[in-house]
């Protein structure tokens, strides 16, 4: 069952291939709505590309998978409507030129286009202005990032923030959003054992405030739905081997703390065979998020 809140992510068999191999493959998951997944393995095991994959974000080769009752990757679009990223690098950094405040403005400003009707954007400016502040005080006390405590509060550049300040900044960009699955990439990189016990603290917050959170981590803590990525043997990846003999690393996964068997919740698209990108944002999105970025300044 889905929630209007969380969503549900299963998966069953999902794997993809790009030009050089299996980035993962063997996928088996079923998380109840509000759970925290975690996606475990060293780096280079495939585990972002399985976090694009399950937030619509990339699309899978073989096997099926939905996300919130959305199959992928035939639905990618409605499950990016309800999955945000947190920080993926490569996909959502930050800028480290910009401030806290420019980045929740230009958040807001591109939020206030995906999903404000047209009554909504002809309120009137103080309206529409009280309602963004509260959006992103919201967001700021989700995500346990008080601005009043930076060297110079929503005017302090992303470059001065600490990892943590800068991991706390980039959830609370994805909250504004108010998604059902919140996906976080590389949780515990360059954090120390405290930060990252606050890190997972944080995510622990937000699944059971009801939003699913999937995060890639090195290590799981044991509370988590955990799925692990890895080297397969080789006997099991025989046909990975590319025109010169090389074999590729493929994903091995599992899922501990396994729910109960539902029903098929889609399958992939059988004739793709490769793992390319999908775009986050539609087509009907495209002018809306270039006047964003001119009403930001941004280029």
């Amino acid at each position: 069952m889905d929630s209007p809140h969380g969503a549900a992510v299963t998966a069953d068999g999902l794997g993809l291939k790009g030009p050089r191999g299996w980035a993962f493959r063997g996928v088996t998951l079923d998380a109840a709505p509000g759970s925290l997944i975690a996606i475990e393995g060293p780096s280079g095991s495939g585990r972002t590309c399985l976090l694009l994959a399950l937030t619509g974000r990339m699309r899978p080769t073989e096997g099926e998978a939905a996300t919130g009752g959305l199959r992928l990757p035939s639905r990618a679009a409605a499950v990016r409507r309800i999955a945000a990223l947190g920080p993926v690098p490569g996909v959502s950094e930050l800028d480290p030129a910009f401030t806290v405040a420019e980045h929740l403005r230009e958040r807001v400003l591109l939020q206030r286009r995906f999903d404000g009707s047209l009554r909504a954007l002809l309120r009137p400016r103080r309206e529409r202005v009280a309602t963004a502040r509260g959006r992103i005080d919201t967001a700021l006390e989700a995500a346990g990032l008080d601005p009043a405590t930076l060297p110079k509060g929503e005017r302090t550049s992303v470059r001065d923030l600490e990892r943590l300040e800068a991991l706390r900044l980039s959830v609370a960009l994805a909250l504004i959003g108010r998604p059902r699955l919140l996906a976080v990439d590389d949780i515990d990189l360059k954090l120390s054992d405290g930060e990252r016990a606050e890190a997972w603290a944080l995510l622990r917050r937000l699944a059971a405030d009801g939003t699913t959170v999937l995060a890639v981590c090195r290590e799981a803590p044991d509370d988590a739905v955990t799925v692990r990525t890895g080297a397969r043997e080789a006997a099991d990846r025989a046909d990975d081997t590319g025109p010169t003999g090389a074999t590729d690393t493929t994903a091995a996964t599992e899922s501990t703390n396994p729910a109960p068997a539902t029903d098929a919740s889609a399958a992939a698209d059988p004739d793709r065979t490769t793992g390319e990108p999908v775009s986050p944002t539609t087509p009907e999105h495209d002018e809306g998020t270039a006047d964003a970025f001119a009403e930001t300044g941004r280029a």
